[in-house]
């Protein structure tokens, strides 16, 4: 069975030319946690989501992947 891609952290974090690393440091994570977000292999919880949003200062919506068809 295929990962579903749920979240757009790694493209989002790209567009605003932040790293993984950054983003670790700023919630007090490893980097293998957020690279765990980024691949899909894991989904943060929706506080961190939330925490995530406030970095990159995006509406929280667009983090995640649309389920608009």
């Amino acid at each position: 069975m295929s990962k579903l891609n749920l979240n757009r952290i790694k493209s989002v974090l790209a567009e605003k030319n932040k790293s993984s690393k950054d983003l670790a440091n700023h919630l007090g994570k490893t980097e293998s946690t957020v690279s765990r977000w980024c691949t899909n292999e894991v989904q943060p919880s929706i506080e961190t989501l939330y925490e995530i949003s406030k970095f990159l200062k995006e509406d929280i919506r667009e983090l995640l992947v649309s389920t608009k068809y």
